[in-house]
Order: structure tokens, then sequence, then C-alpha cells
């Protein structure tokens, strides 16, 4: 019989496993017809991850699978599995066989042991169903029970062969011993590793009190695959494993349309909001109002009719809900028409990726297209330091291409320094707009300013303004400077009120001086008017005595001339020249 080592690859064949996160790292799946190692310690999942795989099969790509138990009793394995929805009872009638292969404890190895008479079953069982996949669970118990090493090896490549000529797709899961990241020569069952195709390594361990599983692919003959480690979570709906940004991925579709942020004021600020699909992050120390612009958010969003979903992380989700209604935003409307749900994640435990695969569902099942997590630095908690940052970065890139518009508060360290600028995740260069909130402490006061650090894409104010919280709402204060420094509170106000008594008195000035010339023009005008009566006076005195000198004149000429005529002169002689 042809060894399967020597066999041709079949790297463009691949057979969907269905886990999320898993077909991306391994370019679609398992070694269709191939043998696949599932190594991992207690409780690690390996038998989760081994029936899902069989369960996708059977559901969606109508490949019946067999699932071969050796160390547990198949009613045991789906009476453990029910929680997670897959409808095994349905599936074994058709499409899944359980064979209940655990070795009796009286079972005494007489030196002719082999799998022979398993393999026969086996394979009547999968021509029988048209089996296309199949599960060896906990192998190593069984070969356990043979003699010797070479027995051993004997069994498994004897396994091998027959998966191969039966063109079954297999994982065998097993216990990993030593060290998980590589071949251990001193593992009783080692030589597995080299016998397969592919290799698959479920690490589970607690660090600071903190679960953490991630799972690791550590060969895949004829196919290129993610080579590092990736976190994942056992949900609601079996394996989710977490998958790194890669490159040469699609990139997301991105919108130009804008959304408002709920502050209209710093929707100007913004040049028209967010975009729509943008990641923002709120940033500030306790009491600066992230959760008020995080409530602010999610009633616009409402109001436009968005499902909406807001993860308080912080308080309960009722207490958000009163505290948003001092200031204006009433939620309750929209909790109660199912257009908003308020999550109150203050009890939820576990790793960040626990966590992150918990929203991501939560959101799914809601329907949201605007999700606020406030804050999302608690990823950050104790025993998630090492993993935190890459959840947020996943949890970036998921919203993205699903179209979601997600804000994330986070609280910044209140001994850190106000210039910092760095924040606990060290997410602030994922996010598309970062809006960054602080206190101005003057006169013994301490007033709220807000900033936009960043917001990719669009023109946006380079201003700190106060802002304001109020019965009425939350509003954002014009900018005001006196001296070369911003005053926000009391001390603004006792500068603006100065201004204004200044302004009135100036204006008060003003009519007084404009009413005391208009009684001095008033009297130029009089006097004005005076001056010209005795000019036109005088002016028709002038033409009154020149008109009766001119009549003298013209008398006195005619009396000479009519006294000569009665005198009997002689006529006037013309004057010599």
């Amino acid at each position: 019989m042809k060894s399967p080592r020597s066999a041709p690859a079949k790297a463009s064949k691949k057979a969907l496993t269905g886990i999320t996160g898993f077909d991306e790292i391994t370019n679609d799946g398992l070694p269709i017809g191939r043998t696949t190692l599932l190594e991992g310690g207690p409780g690690s999942g390996k038998t989760i991850f081994a029936l899902q795989f069989l369960v996708f099969g059977a559901q969606h790509l109508k490949e019946p699978g067999i699932f071969v138990a050796f160390e547990e009793t198949p009613q045991r394995i789906v009476s453990n599995c029910e929680g997670f929805g897959w409808k095994l009872a349905e599936l074994q009638r058709k499409k899944l066989f359980f064979l209940d292969a655990q070795p009796t404890p009286d079972l005494i190895d007489s030196g002719s042991f082999d799998f022979r008479g398993m393999l026969a079953v086996l394979a009547e069982q999968a021509k029988k169903m048209g089996a296309r996949r199949i599960v060896f669970d906990a192998l190593d118990i069984l070969l356990t029970l043979l003699p010797d090493a070479a027995s051993r090896r004997r069994e498994f490549y004897r396994l091998h062969e027959w998966l191969v000529e039966q063109n079954l797709t297999a994982i065998i899961t097993a216990k990993s011993h030593g060290d998980p990241n590589g071949a251990n020569s001193e593992h009783p069952f080692g030589f597995m590793q080299y016998m397969v195709d592919c290799s698959v390594t479920l690490n589970h361990r607690v660090v600071l009190g903190v679960s953490q599983r991630n799972l690791r692919v550590q060969k895949y003959r004829g196919s290129n695959f993610d080579e590092n480690e990736s976190p994942f979570v056992i949900g609601m709906n079996g394996f989710d494993v977490a998958v790194a940004r890669t490159l040469g991925r699609v990139d997301a579709r991105v919108s130009k349309e804008r959304v408002s942020s709920g502050v209209a004021r710093l929707d100007t600020m913004l040049g028209g909001g967010y975009y729509r699909g943008a990641s923002v992050l709120i940033t500030g120390f306790p009491g600066t109002a992230k959760t008020t612009l995080s409530g602010a958010f999610a009633e616009a969003a409402c109001k436009r009719g968005e499902s909406t979903m807001f993860v308080s992380f912080d308080s309960d989700g009722a207490e958000v809900l009163r505290n948003l209604t001092s200031v204006g935003i009433d939620l309750h409307r929209y909790v109660k028409s199912g257009l908003l749900r308020m999550i109150s994640a203050r009890t939820i435990t576990g790793s960040a990726e626990t966590l992150m695969v918990r929203i991501k569902t939560l959101t799914k099942e809601h329907g949201a297209r605007c999700l606020v997590i406030d804050p999302v630095s608690t990823l950050s908690k104790a025993g998630n330091e090492l993993t935190a940052h890459s959840v947020a970065e996943r949890l970036i890139d998921w919203s993205k291409a699903e179209g979601i518009t997600l804000v994330c508060t986070s609280l910044l360290d209140e001994m850190a320094s106000q210039t910092n600028g760095g924040t606990p995740l060290q997410i602030s260069t994922l996010a598309d707009t970062w809006i960054h909130l602080n206190y101005l402490v003057q006169a013994g006061e301490r007033n709220r300013g807000m900033s936009i650090i960043k917001s990719r894409g669009t023109a946006h104010s380079n201003q700190v303004r106060e802002l304001i919280l109020s019965d009425t709402g939350v509003t954002l204060a014009d900018i005001y400077t006196a001296g070369g420094e911003v005053l926000m509170g009391t001390m603004r106000w006792e500068k603006e009120s100065a201004e204004r008594v200044a302004n009135e008195v100036a204006e008060v000035a003003r009519k007084l001086k404009g009413v005391s010339l208009d009684a001095e023009e008033a009297v130029l005008e009089v006097r004005a008017k005076a001056l010209q009566t005795e000019l036109i006076a005088k002016q028709v005195e002038k033409a009154l005595l020149a008109g009766a000198t001119e009549s003298q004149e013209r008398e006195l000429s005619r009396g000479r001339t009519r006294l000569r005529e009665l005198r009997g002169a002689d006529a006037t002689k013309p004057e010599r020249k």
C-alpha cells in the first residue's frame, strides 16, 4: 500500500471547519481527505473543536460525519454540548454517528491487540451513511494500552493509512505533553505530529487569575497558514478564534455619510459630525463627561431610528439612564421601544477575548448600527494587559467591516500627565476621531474642557472649548480668552460681567456726549439761522439803499433838465473829449 506520506499534496482543496477565524488562519480550513492532529491540555476545548467541525459539515456542506469517543460516552458528549444550539439529536438520525469506543476497565493486553476490528466497523458505517468526516477523540487513551512504542507507531500508521484509503477528512485529538510550541521527543506520542498533514495545538492557561486560551497551527503540509498564536474563546456558538490583521486583506467599505454626535456645536467643530462606520475614541479623567457624550451620541442615533447598543462596564444600565436624564438626555423611551439595548457588563468576568466575543454576539443579535462601549479601557484590567491592545484593535476592525459606528470611552489614570495623550490600550492611533476631555482648574474651580485631537478625513477645530452640562442638555461655550489665557467657569463669568458693566458705562457716556453734542449743534444751528437772517436783512437794506440812491439821482437829473427847459436855456452841450 502506498505510504500516505508520499501521496501528492492537495493544497487547493480544503475542508471548511465553520469555526470563526480558524478558516481564515488556515486559508479555508483543514486538508481534505487528510489527517489533522489536535493536541491540548485538560479543558482546552479539543472535543468541542472536533465536534463543531463535524456539525458544520453535516449541517452546511451535506457531509455526514462519525465521532469515535475513547474517553467519554457519546451521551455525555451530546449532553455537554447542548448549550451550543447544534441540534445534535436531530443530526444523529442521519448525518452524525457516535461510536462508543471506550476501553473497558478490565481490558488486558494479550499481545494481539490492534485497530483492525474497529476500523472494519467504521468502514462499514462510513459506507452506509456516506461519511466524509471523522473524529477520533482522545486516541491517546487507546494507544496507551499498547505494550510498547513500536506497537503504538504501527497502529497509528495503520489508522493513518486507513483514513487516506477511505478518503476521509479526519481530526485526531490527544493530550499534549511538555512544550506546547513544538514537537517534544519525550512525548510518548510525539511521532504523531510527524505523520499527520496538519497539526494544531490548543493552550489554556491562567494569567493573574484570568483565563486565557489560544491556538497555534504548528504545521500544514502544502499550504500557507498563520504561524502565530491566535486567541480564542468558547462562546455560545462554540469556538470563536480571534484573527489578527493580515497583509492583503480586503479593506472595509467606507462611507462619506455623516452622523451626528448628539451635540450640535461638536458637529460643527467636526465639519458635520462623525463618519458613518468610523471609530471614535473619547478619553478623559473620571468625571469629565465621557459617558455623557456617549449618551448624547446614542440618543442622536435612536432619533434617527437606528438600532443602538450601549455597553457599560462602570455602572448598571439603569444607573446610566438615570444619570443621563439629569443632563437632558432621556433614553428610557428608546429602551422601552427596543431601539436601544443597555448592557450592564460590570458582572461579566473573564478574558478580554471573552468580553469581545460577548459584545460581538449581542451586537449581532440586536442588529445594532451604532455601538457604545463605556469604557473600553476595562479590557486592560488585571490579567489582560498582554492581549487587551490586540482585542481592541480587532474590535475596531470588526466594527468597520460590519459598518457599525463605534464610540468608545477610555479612562485615563488620574495621576498621568494631562499632556501625555496616551491611552491604556494604546488604540488612539487606530481611532478615526479622538476627542479628549480634561479639567481646567482656575480660581478654585474645576471646569471641563474639550478638544479634538484628530479626526481623519475631516476639517476640524483646534480650539479648546468649555463643555457645559445642564438640565437642558449638553453644549459647548464659545472660546473666551483674556491675556492669552482661556477662561472658563466663574472666572469667565466675572470677566464677561465686568466687560458688560464697562460696556454699559461706555454706552451711557456715549449717549450723554451725544446729547451734549446735539445741544451744541442746536445752538449753532440757531446762531447760524440768526446770522443768515441778519445777512439777508443787510443784503435787503443794501439793495434798498442802492435803489433809493439811484432813484434820487434820476429825479435830480430830471429836475435839472426841466429847469433848463423852463428858463429857456440852451441845451446841454456835449462834453469835449
